[in-house]
């Protein structure tokens, strides 16, 4: 049987993961998930595969109250509000520009600490992929996970490719099969679509940012890249069909 397995979701892009046990997902998907990013001085996208000190960092965000918190080592905290400033920006994301807005807070002194020049956090006027970039919801199975760490020589922890989903009970990349068909998902509808392409952030620890595994030689060596892009691909991505509450230990149906 097929089920969830874990979730894992941050509202800071490459902030640490948290892995709740349930999830309301809307059309969106889940509310507030990598709605932050980090931006330098300049207002201008600090890229995850460069940048490796953030996975030190968590992060908690309350719609409701719209409120941020920001969790250093150390358990230092800050919180203030997650309502964007009125300094709009337009950093890059993928090969577009998108609206985004800083959210100034306590915060600031010690990202700088960490990064060695000034971080601003900036939250995005819509979803990701309400401009395009992004799908709602991602998946990867333990099968996937289990025939990347044969070829490792040793367990590959899935946190390194930051999925909403992971799944077990599945053979090795059964989701990639997939595509167009519907998935219920506890009590969510989701149509999943093709896979996702990885980047070089895949290569760090998920905990200590070092890089110690070269993820996408691994999967390029026994799966290829994507004929019109050169993409890696791992892992699948779906849109929201039906909202609903997804729980670690649900089960999930082809439809």
């Amino acid at each position: 049987m097929r089920s969830v397995s874990r979730i894992s979701c941050t509202p800071v892009r490459t902030f640490r993961l948290d892995h709740p046990d349930e999830v309301a997902l809307g059309l969106e998907g889940f509310e507030g998930n990598r709605r932050f990013l980090l931006v330098d001085a300049d207002g201008e996208r600090l890229r995850s595969s460069a940048t490796s000190w953030p996975i030190v960092l968590r992060a908690q965000f309350d719609p409701r109250a719209e409120t941020l918190r920001v969790v250093f080592p150390g358990d230092v905290v800050h919180e203030a509000s997650a309502r964007g400033s009125g300094e709009r920006l337009s950093p890059q994301v993928g090969e577009q520009r998108v609206a985004a807005a800083v959210v100034p807070g306590p915060w600031e002194p010690g990202l700088a600490e960490l990064a060695g020049h000034p971080v601003r956090i900036a939250r995005l006027e819509r979803p990701l992929d309400a401009f395009g970039l992004h799908h709602p919801v991602t998946l990867v199975s333990d099968g996937s996970l289990r025939a990347l760490s044969e070829l490792a020589g040793g367990a590959v922890d899935a946190r390194r490719f930051r999925m909403l989903f992971e799944l077990a009970g599945c053979d090795a990349h059964e989701e990639d099969g997939w595509n167009g068909r519907r998935l219920r998902v506890g009590e969510a509808i989701l149509r999943v679509g093709g896979g996702v392409a990885r980047c070089a952030f895949t290569t760090r620890h998920p905990e200590t940012g070092v890089r110690d595994l070269d993820t996408l030689r691994l999967i390029a060596s026994y799966r290829g890249r994507r004929d019109d892009d050169g993409a890696i691909l791992f892992g699948v991505y779906a849109d929201v069909e039906q909202p609903g509450v997804v729980h670690v230990g649900d089960r999930v149906d082809l439809l």
